[in-house]
């Protein structure tokens, strides 16, 4: 067909990526797929067509495709989306050296990008920053195993962007210690960065809201922008006027012209109008109205027909005439003085000399001395005129003009211009004396009039120099405003940070502190309960680390991380009940999680049944073979069923999945006791205690190993430590108290065991050590007492219990002799 066009694949192609960014704006994954799969087939050698294919595929949770379509320009680093993309598919299945040269391929691309301060609710950014790139590539040389070169990775990720909460998360889990306050704060130019992206200044003045008392109209122009401006739509071109001043070259003429720099009678703001009409006249425009007036103004007829044709001035006028589409003019071109003034003296006719005389006799100088004129034939141009043939922000003469130009087309009086801030008079210029603003009665003579003579007037303005640019409040309010609000962002992430990189360190007594010190609103978040709960965990602080984990239930039912911790608090608190309900409520809400088969494991373990347990955390390291707690309880359970083989490769298969999982390593050490092989048990023992050095579990076996090595005195000050770090932990003061009374040191053993005795009273070897403790003293009454109650609670130990019994009637005879 002769009249049918072929479409522009340019146009369709954009088109096409248009609706896939509108789809995944909205979550609509398949259907940004679809169009995805269009855009790919229509054209792929468009520049984002097997990026955004590659995307939606890694939106919806398929890594293998994603990394097979962007593995030609993201391997090659050609293209920033296509990298990105890859090497996130690539961490997924564990492609980590693919991931990484990809990234390093494209450095030079990425390393200078930065998008920080340009998300906003109506702009968006296609590609990620440096910082984005520089965490991705910190976290593949961390799955690599590549530590040193992570770290500098991380680093420069919270150099660029402070708010990268994973890089510094990513640094302490791998053991490195960085300084809070040199993190999070505010650089140099953050404030003005951030409050460019985020247009601050009608944001601020939307939520500060409308004044409580309405300005008078004579005010509006000081006042109306900020009572009127509300947030802009995202769907229109010009929400508020101080978004329209960011678009210069925009189809409206008013606005694309109004903004042209040093070209016309400046505001004292970007975005308000140039001139208020007379309060007599009409209101004066805001921001809701002003495309109203606008088209209203375009469309009224002119009242009168202008005196003279103005098509060739049209043709060679310059930018400043813009405004004069509208009806009422903003602004005139300033031309030669002196050929205005022989057209405006050849259209005046005789009226020129009645009216000269009236207007020489009212304009006087500065000083206040009539101004002298000069004849027609001797005038020249203007000093002004001659030096400025584009106008100048600070002229006020123009307005002059301007109006005496529309009063020849028998327009309705116009107000004059004043520069803003200015309070009529204009310093270092010609003074009228007796100048009054313009009336109804007396307007037309006085412009007419000023027509006439302005061309005769001597250069009398007196050279003064520019004043400086005055800083513009509202934007200096804003920024003032942003870095207010950094201030308050960057206190509360310190405080927070402070928290996390404690608890990393496991100095939990000071990490709880830190979490305490927040607000209460952000104390009963999700994160930091579940942080505090296992802060307490790490202190054997079973009961406080319960509470936490209890709200958190309340506040987040949903939550699925960091219940595994909150299952092993209530195993250690024997609490059968409790857990097999929240293993059971886990697994029937989130049956594939491996937190939730965590849980059940526990519930199994604390019932007993270890086989059943063991198939729980065996299905917890299927669903994530990166779960190194798993592997650590799995290691326990084979340990409970005497497989010490098994148990070894579980626990090694935990330090594989994470190195600082000191759990892993006290589980090594545990076995080798169990095997009798003592150094190595106390080797492992103290790599856990390097990574954990506050923990008094494992203190309490470094003491243990030394304890069955026959070191009674080098054991007695681990037992110390740990019963300092957790005073109220039954077992580890039971240890000390043995080895005081092994020691010999018989009363400070006593007073462990009077303590032991309110802490566990229900303890069979607390008591059958008090027996013990009293026959030594020879206090037999106490410790038949004690034998007799250690009996009534461990019928299991009763032989052991009835020699002790048996020895101590042996020693009677002896015993009664020495007394006497």
């Amino acid at each position: 067909m002769a009249g049918k066009m072929t479409p522009n694949n340019v146009t369709v192609s954009l088109l096409l990526r248009q609706a896939i960014y509108y789809h995944l704006d909205n979550c609509a994954y398949e259907s940004a797929l679809f169009f995805a799969e269009r855009l790919y087939a229509h054209d792929q050698s468009f520049c984002d067509s097997a990026y955004l294919l590659a995307y939606t595929h890694l939106r919806l949770g398929d890594a293998r495709t994603a990394y097979h379509v962007s593995r030609g320009s993201g391997y090659r680093g050609s293209h920033l989306g296509s990298c990105y993309v890859f090497a996130q598919a690539c961490l997924e299945l564990e492609r980590y050296k693919d991931g990484i040269t990809g990234l390093e391929n494209g450095r030079k691309q990425w390393s200078k990008a930065d998008n920080l301060g340009k998300h906003t609710s109506f702009t968006r950014m296609p590609y990620p920053d440096a910082a984005a790139f520089s965490c991705l590539l910190g976290r593949l040389y961390r799955a690599y195993d590549d530590k040193k070169k992570a770290i500098p990775c991380f680093e420069e990720a919270l150099r660029r962007n402070p708010f990268m909460w994973e890089a510094f998360t990513n640094l302490y889990d791998m053991g490195v210690s960085v300084r809070v306050p040199n993190v999070f704060r505010a650089s140099d130019g953050l404030a003005q960065t951030l409050e460019y992206g985020l247009n601050a200044t009608p944001i601020l003045a939307w939520i500060a809201g409308p004044s409580p008392q309405p300005p008078e109209p004579l005010q509006q122009k000081k006042t109306g922008q900020q009572q009127n401006r509300q947030p802009s739509d995202p769907f229109g071109p010009y929400g508020t006027s101080q978004e329209s001043a960011s678009y210069p070259d925009s189809e409206n003429g008013f606005i694309s012209k109004m903004y042209l720099s040093q070209s016309g009678i400046t505001s004292s703001q970007p975005g308000k109008p140039l001139e208020e009409t007379d309060t007599q006249s009409a209101p004066a425009p805001t921001a809701h109205n002003s495309q109203v007036t606008r088209a209203v103004h375009q469309a009224e007829p002119p009242q009168a027909p202008p005196r003279r044709t103005r098509a060739a001035q049209a043709t060679d006028s310059t930018v400043t005439d813009a405004p004069s589409k509208t009806g009422h003019r903003l602004g005139t071109r300033r031309k030669d003085k002196a050929q205005e003034s022989a057209k405006d003296h050849a259209e005046s006719g005789t009226k020129t000399s009645t009216v000269s005389t009236s207007i020489t006799e009212r304009k006087r100088t500065a000083a206040g001395h009539p101004v002298q004129t000069r004849s027609m034939n001797n005038e020249e141009p203007r000093r002004s005129a001659r030096l400025n043939v584009v106008p100048r922000p600070t002229a006020t003469k123009t307005s002059s003009a301007g109006a005496t130009r529309e009063l020849r087309k028998a327009r309705p009086p116009i107000s004059r211009f004043a520069r803003p801030g200015s309070s009529g008079a204009n310093v270092g210029r010609v003074i009228s004396g007796n100048r009054k603003p313009p009336q109804e009665d007396i307007g037309m003579e006085i412009d007419h009039a000023e027509a006439v003579p302005r061309a005769k007037e001597p250069p009398v303005l007196q050279a003064a120099p520019p004043p400086p640019p005055a800083p513009k409040p509202a934007e200096s309010e804003s920024v003032k405003a942003v870095e207010e609000a950094l201030k308050t962002i960057f206190d509360l992430l310190k405080k927070l940070a402070s928290g996390y990189a404690l608890s990393s360190q496991f100095q939990c007594q000071e990490a709880v502190a830190a979490y305490m010190s927040l607000p209460r609103s952000h104390q009963d978040t999700p994160w930091v309960l579940a942080q505090m709960g296992r802060t307490q965990y790490e202190q054997a602080n079973y009961a406080e680390a319960e509470k936490y984990f209890k709200r958190l239930r309340v506040i987040a039912p949903t939550r699925l991380e960091d219940m595994e911790v909150y299952s092993t608090v209530l195993w250690h608190l024997k609490k059968e009940t409790e857990l097999s309900f929240l293993a059971h409520e886990m697994i029937d809400s989130v049956w594939d999680s491996p937190e939730a088969w965590c849980a059940l494991g526990n519930a199994w373990s604390l019932a007993y049944d270890h086989e059943q347990a063991l198939r729980c955390f065996k299905r917890a390291t299927q669903l994530d073979p990166k779960f190194a707690y798993a592997y650590t309880l799995q290691g326990h359970e084979h340990v409970e069923n005497e497989e010490y083989d098994k148990a070894l490769t579980a626990y090694r298969h935990a330090i594989a999945a994470d190195k600082r999982h000191y759990n892993a390593y006290y589980g090594i050490g545990r076995v080798y006791e169990k095997l009798g092989n003592y150094d190595k048990a106390l080797s492992h023992y103290h790599a856990a205690s390097v990574i954990h050095p506050a923990h008094a579990v494992l203190i309490c076996c470094i003491g243990s190993v030394l304890h069955r090595q026959k070191q009674f005195k080098q054991a007695l000050p681990y037992f110390t430590k740990a019963t300092e770090l957790a005073p109220r932990a039954p077992d580890v003061r039971l240890k000390k108290a043995r080895a005081l009374l092994q020691m010999g040191q018989l009363k400070a053993a006593q007073t462990e065991l009077m303590i032991l005795k309110d802490l566990a009273p229900d303890r069979a070897q607390v008591h059958f050590l008090l027996g013990k403790l009293s026959k030594t003293l020879h206090d037999k009454k106490s410790a038949v007492r004690h034998f007799t109650i250690a009996l009534s609670l461990d019928p299991k130990a009763s032989l052991q219990i009835k020699e002790a019994i048996e020895s101590l009637e042996d020693d009677e005879g002896p015993d009664d002799s020495m007394m006497q």
